[in-house]
């Protein structure tokens, strides 16, 4: 681009500053669990992409933050990323969450980071609340070494996943929905045996939180007489050398 000033031509080049994507953890029970860092990315961006945007909507007016949600969850995020991509090369910028916790950790986000991270485009992800951090800490397992292995299949592949853990030394992390935390419980007993130690969060960083803790054998049988409500966290202990 040239400008003239007197009698004399500039010429200028014009570098299109890209935007950043940023990844923002939200509570996952508290609503108090919310850096102020994140608010403030959160009131600045030009728009927050929002796994579920009528959960997020009461996190967001909680804190009188007014931005634009926009829908991206697993089943849209294949969609939908070419369009955000497009928002942060033409120097938007744009924050991702997820109904709780952080965005990639058995939520969506990964996709999305991927395809930034091809476009050149920065991606900061800021720390923050995660339901696995305060569960395998407070389990009173060993947690200088660990494997964090999210949710199990529900069907396929299932029981062959757990097998493959069967001499693993680390202690495992698995989320699970109160539907299945039985039967996980049970088939953990299987395999590691039901001696081997756990603890069996719920409801993290919520009202009714509680961890159960003892032998698999000990939680099977607690949970046999009370029934499973609320976000589980399960933390095993790992192979004992012997």
């Amino acid at each position: 681009m040239a400008a003239f000033f007197g009698d004399k031509e500039y010429f200028f080049n014009f570098v299109a500053v890209m935007g950043t994507l940023y990844i923002v953890p939200t509570p996952v029970g508290n609503m108090e669990d919310i850096t102020l860092r994140a608010l403030r990315i959160l009131r600045e961006a030009d728009v927050v992409l929002a796994e579920d945007t009528r959960t997020s909507a009461v996190l967001l007016k909680h804190y009188d933050i007014r931005q634009h949600l926009l829908s991206h969850h697993k089943f849209n995020e294949h969609g939908t990323s070419a369009a955000v991509v497009e928002r942060l090369r033409a120097g938007q910028t744009v924050a991702l969450i997820s109904d709780a916790g952080t965005p990639g950790i058995s939520d969506p986000g990964f996709f999305l980071v991927r395809e930034a991270v091809r476009a050149g485009i920065e991606v900061q992800t800021l720390p923050g609340a995660t339901a696995f951090v305060p569960a395998l800490v407070s389990s009173g397992l060993p947690c200088d070494r660990f494997t964090f292995e999210g949710f199990l299949p529900q069907k396929k592949g299932r029981q062959s996943r757990i097998e493959a853990l069967r001499d693993e030394e680390r202690t495992m992390v698995f989320y699970e929905s109160p539907y299945r935390v039985l039967k996980a419980l049970q088939q953990f007993s299987e395999v590691f045996g039901p001696e081997r130690r756990v603890s069996v969060c719920r409801e993290i960083s919520k009202v009714h939180e509680e961890s159960v803790r003892g032998t698999l054998a000990e939680a099977i049988a607690h949970f046999t007489e009370v029934e499973p409500r609320g976000e589980f966290v399960i933390v095993v202990e790992g192979k004992v050398k012997r």
